[in-house]
């Protein structure tokens, strides 16, 4: 190629270059790896459908806490430091993290799914302006997993809670459990899970002090290491309750809350308006609506368990 050619060419480049919009960068702050976070896929998918396309015109930095509360923070900053467009979290740590590391710069914050978004993101000492989102939790959920347990299980003298106490959450979670435990007449025993070293030996105290039943909280140590609670479950013939169905999906018993999949495809609506210029206090901070029970019955063979026609005449997703 002649030199002036080559020059004219390389100019059209540089225009065409400079022309280009970036990529959009959304920050994700979550519990679990991407490879192994099923949920993350119906927000790629809700952007997909927005015309935000990943390798295209959008990137992700995907930050994953791998089972450790602790480490989203360090994490939170990281995204903040790489200057992403908007930040979609998961959990009550995570959000509680973003909101902490955007405070002096406000990259919007949606949360997937938190247990109390409104109180998070709405402080009356110091609104977080730059946060909306969704709800996981609502009232009375922990009671209506418990009387759920107890229908499939209705001899049972002592269920045990797996939580991880070190998150506020998780404390109220407890705290609700107990009561309704309490209220049945049924013995409670809460098992402190905060990292992964933890799980093991809760699932031999349960055992050693004889629980018929266990209810796991929703935490990203559980998340995080989803496949041993599920198998640990599974060996001490442990029935267990779980808060989203994709430990069903993953081999556990039973479940009931509200679907991931579709509060993702939802955060991915506000991520996309976000993008196209909407503040996120004009987003409105959304309750969970959409509960569902699943329960998977070669689970329940496997431990000897028989789920009642009426419990089983109740489930939104039955695995068979």
């Amino acid at each position: 190629m002649k030199r002036r050619h080559f020059i004219a060419a390389f100019a059209a480049w540089s225009v065409t270059a400079r022309a280009q919009p970036r990529p959009r960068v959304v920050g994700m702050l979550d519990t679990s790896p991407r490879p192994v976070n099923p949920n993350f896929d119906a927000l790629v998918e809700g952007l997909r459908k927005h015309g935000h396309v990943e390798g295209e015109n959008l990137a992700f930095a995907y930050r994953s806490a791998d089972g450790r509360n602790d480490r989203f923070p360090a994490l939170a900053r990281e995204l903040v430091d790489l200057g992403v467009d908007v930040i979609v979290t998961r959990g009550t740590p995570a959000a509680l993290a973003a909101k902490a590391a955007t405070a002096a710069m406000p990259i919007p914050v949606v949360m997937a799914a938190a247990g109390d978004p409104e109180t998070i993101a709405r402080n009356p000492a110091k609104p977080a302006l730059n946060l909306t989102g969704f709800g996981a939790y609502a009232r009375g959920i922990e009671a209506k997993r418990v009387a759920l347990l107890h229908d499939l299980l209705p001899k049972a003298g002592r269920i045990a809670g797996l939580m991880n106490l070190s998150n506020p959450s998780r404390q109220a979670e407890w705290r609700a459990v107990e009561a309704a435990l309490t209220a049945s007449g049924i013995a409670a025993q809460v098992l402190d899970v905060r990292e992964a070293s933890d799980i093991a030996p809760a699932f031999d105290a349960a055992t050693r002090s004889a629980a018929d039943g266990l209810v796991v909280g929703s935490d990203t140590v559980m998340q995080a290491n989803q496949a041993q609670v599920v198998a640990l479950a599974a060996r001490h013939r442990l029935p267990a309750i779980y808060t989203f169905r994709d430990f069903v999906d993953a081999g556990g018993l039973m479940s009931y809350g509200v679907s991931l999949p579709d509060l993702y495809r939802r955060a991915a609506d506000y991520v996309d308006r976000i993008l196209n210029g909407a503040r996120p206090d004009e987003l409105p901070i959304a309750p969970p609506t959409g509960f569902e029970l699943a329960i998977n019955l070669p689970a329940a063979a496997a431990i000897g368990v028989t789920v009642p026609p009426g419990l089983l005449g109740r489930a939104d997703a039955v695995v068979r």
